[in-house]
């Protein structure tokens, strides 16, 4: 069984870019969590911090239970995530802690300063989280596979080059899902997000000579690589 880590700056991140990825896990019988570093509650130009944050708490919990995955949260401020080895640290015991056999994160360069750090703290993170002569309370875990998600808020340098067909049950899982952040749906600053990203799965799976993909991009080199699950395959 193949555990998915998906690592995101804010609650939603990760579940727009790469949440049929995991839905599609889930439905293989693999494991799917989303880490969420911040809740994003600095992104409702109508809402307090305190009520938004709330809600994206309660739209991130619903989103996993729709899909099938876990969550889990730090308690970051959204626009203030630190980069510094505490957090690293931090990222790092929780990787030892599930045990994740993947890793999704952002991409490098991003007009979101919480994206690019989070790619960093999460590669710091995956080399603290498979150190085995670092002493924590959990045993040292190495995630194998790392990708990078495809946001349009990461798009500089950007280039994918691992494309995962999107199966039609895991898509409309998806699909319907996302629909319960706020965000997702416009509320925000009108963004039409699920329009967006439902679109780019078409965009994505077509050159990969698929109706339907989630495209993300490898650490090293491109890989050109077309699957539908990342990981081992089930035995």
């Amino acid at each position: 069984m193949t555990h998915v880590l998906a690592i995101g700056a804010h609650a939603g991140d990760l579940d727009l870019t790469a949440g049929a990825v995991l839905a599609q896990h889930v439905l293989r019988g693999d494991r799917a969590t989303l880490l969420h570093l911040t809740l994003g509650e600095r992104g409702h130009p109508r809402m307090s911090v305190a009520d938004y944050a709330k809600q994206k708490r309660e739209e991130a919990e619903t989103f996993a239970d729709r899909i099938g995955a876990g969550v889990r949260f730090l308690d970051y401020e959204d626009g203030l995530l630190p980069e510094d080895d505490e957090v690293k640290m931090r990222v790092g015991d929780l990787i030892r802690e599930l045990r994740p056999d993947v890793l999704l994160t952002h991409w490098s360069a991003s007009i979101h300063k919480d994206h690019a750090r989070t790619h960093r703290i999460v590669e710091d993170a995956r080399f603290f989280g498979g150190l085995k002569t670092l002493e924590r309370e959990h045993p040292a875990c190495w995630a194998s596979e790392l990708y990078y998600a495809d946001n349009w808020e990461d798009a500089e340098g950007f280039a994918p080059d691992v494309f995962v067909e999107i199966g039609e049950e895991a898509y409309e899982i998806w699909s319907e899902a996302i629909t319960g952040y706020a965000y997702a749906r416009g509320e925000t600053y009108g963004f039409p997000y699920v329009d967006y990203y439902r679109a780019l799965t078409v965009v994505r799976g077509a050159p990969a000579g698929f109706a339907r993909a989630q495209a993300f991009a490898a650490p090293k080199g491109s890989r050109d690589l077309r699957t539908k699950y990342f990981g081992k395959a089930p035995r």
